[in-house]
């Protein structure tokens, strides 16, 4: 990534640009503005304006444009995967499964919001009988999401479909290192809507995403490290703007001693070395009962045996799309060997300038910064525990709570039920990122709020309740009419609803 100033046309006053790089080779994918916060005001108030437009619609014609979209992305599919995979050094296929599973969310977003936001009858209650009450989520308005570099099509998407569901227009900052792909994503909707305002792309670095925090936007949705999650609250506290965060995680996966070894450390060397090790909710640490410690890291050793890190069509892995997160990468391993963590593959030479080749530990002591703190990179911690109490105690002694799997025959809901995350899944990894139904999003040091789901539906909307009266009450207790005979009768009625011992059926 870098930056240049180049001159408008007309105006001739400067404007700031800066390139995306491909992070395998280095060279350039897209040039693109640097947007002030100016840019950022005015985009808003376009958004602000179309919201007009995007927000009276009904939720079948809404949903008919997201439906339409979802097709031109489908069938451009090729297009964008290799975009991308240019844009973020990731394989093709792993470039394609992201925008797929994106799709899906799209899909169902569209076809689900009507059911999940629309008005819908709720009980009155015997003292307020009388009353009809109807609840319904209604649109914020103009939405803003900055998305992260990792997985710059689902992740983002997450936000930007259902916000665009639920009836609000979207300001979307891309991160820095995959703007093009951002852009993408906007044109092509925007060739949808007739290029009305309704999805909109701002470009630049953290100054940009600053501005698009204190505009006039009526909610945040961020994605990103839990350092600059917390810029992000502190800039948007300014309007009491409210947030989404999704940050970042240290989820573990709990092998225990029933579990499909086999099964188990595919899993696991999925979950921690696809895309170079660079999903939020990806493993990072894994804990075996001892009686199948031996044999699961075998297992995972032998499956690993040709995976490695490089740019041709033979290597599964890709680079490390950010570089700065190198040197935190090589940090993590060299204070592991140093505390007395052993060498299964990879290790202190893995780190290269570009490439992070696989790296699995083994007996990594628990304070050390690969148990720790957050890697991400292609590195997995595998260590062995005497009982599934201790797996899930080490599990959750961490201060962040995003997801996490467990695999065992006999008693996975159990485990998972234990684990303080917001995501699990059982004998499978990252599953639940699948299921457009699901709730998406951490605890504690990884955030808060949903997206995906009903849940992810409601987050870009405000609940709206109505009541309606059908007849006149019994009793009218909100009057100065009210006498002492009718607060003795109240206080009769609901000493006989709850007053006395009730039993749950």
């Amino acid at each position: 990534m870098t930056a240049t100033i180049e001159p408008t046309t007309g105006s001739g006053v400067p404007t700031p640009t800066f390139d995306s790089l491909n992070p395998a080779n280095g060279d350039v994918v897209g040039s693109h503005p640097i947007a002030s916060p100016a840019d950022v005001d005015a985009a808003v108030a376009r958004s602000r304006e179309a919201a007009g437009w995007w927000g009276e619609l009904s939720f079948d014609e809404r949903a008919e444009y997201l439906l339409t979209w979802r097709s031109v992305i489908t069938r451009r599919i090729a297009q964008l995967a290799d975009l991308s995979h240019r844009e973020t050094g990731k394989p093709h296929g792993d470039a394609q499964l992201e925008i797929v599973l994106a799709i899906d969310h799209i899909a169902w977003a569209a076809k689900n919001a009507k059911k999940v936001l629309g008005s819908h009858k709720v009980s009155s209650g015997l003292l307020m009988a009388n009353q009809a009450a109807t609840v319904q989520y209604n649109a914020l308005g103009v939405v803003g999401v900055i998305g992260p570099w990792n997985y710059p099509v689902f992740t983002p998407m997450g936000s930007i479909a259902y916000a665009l569901a639920a009836g609000n227009t979207v300001v979307f900052k891309p991160s820095e290192y995959t703007p093009t792909v951002g852009q993408w994503l906007a044109d092509t909707f925007t060739e949808v809507v007739g290029g009305r305002a309704v999805l909109q792309v701002v470009t630049g670095m953290g100054e940009t995403g600053n501005a698009l925090c204190v505009a006039d936007v009526d909610k945040l949705a961020f994605t990103g490290s839990g350092a600059t999650g917390k810029k992000v609250m502190a800039a948007c506290a300014q309007n009491l703007t409210p947030v989404v965060i999704e940050a970042g995680g240290k989820d573990s996966l709990i092998v225990d001693e029933d579990a499909d070894l086999a099964k188990a450390a595919e899993a696991a060397l999925w979950g921690g070395m696809s895309n170079a090790g660079q999903t939020c909710i990806g493993t990072e640490r894994v804990y075996v009962h001892e009686s199948v410690f031996d044999s699961f890291v075998k297992e995972i050793t032998e499956q690993a045996k040709g995976l490695r890190a490089g740019s041709d069509s033979g290597a599964k892995i890709g680079p490390i799309t950010m570089p700065s997160q190198l040197k935190v990468i090589k940090s993590h391993i060299d204070d592991a060997i140093a505390k007395g963590a052993t060498v299964v593959m990879g290790g202190a030479d893995a780190v290269g300038e570009r490439f992070v080749q696989p790296t699995i530990l083994t007996h990594v002591p628990e304070d050390s910064s690969a148990i720790t703190d957050e890697t991400f990179g292609p590195t997995l911690t595998i260590n062995p525990v005497s009982s599934m109490d201790e797996a899930v105690r080490l599990t959750n002694a961490t201060s962040y709570g995003l997801a996490g799997a467990v695999f065992s025959e006999a008693k996975g809901m159990d485990i998972a039920r234990r684990v303080r995350a917001g995501m699990t899944s059982v004998n499978s990894v990252i599953a639940f990122a699948g299921v457009p139904a699901l709730p998406f999003g951490g605890v504690g040091e990884s955030g808060f709020g949903r997206i995906h789901g009903a849940d992810g539906l409601k987050e870009f909307t405000y609940a709206k309740a109505i009541t309606r009266q059908k007849f006149k009450p019994v009793m009218m207790l909100t009057s100065f009419a009210r006498d002492a005979k009718l607060d003795a009768r109240v206080a009769t009625l609901i000493t006989v609803l709850h007053g006395g011992k009730q039993t749950l059926k």
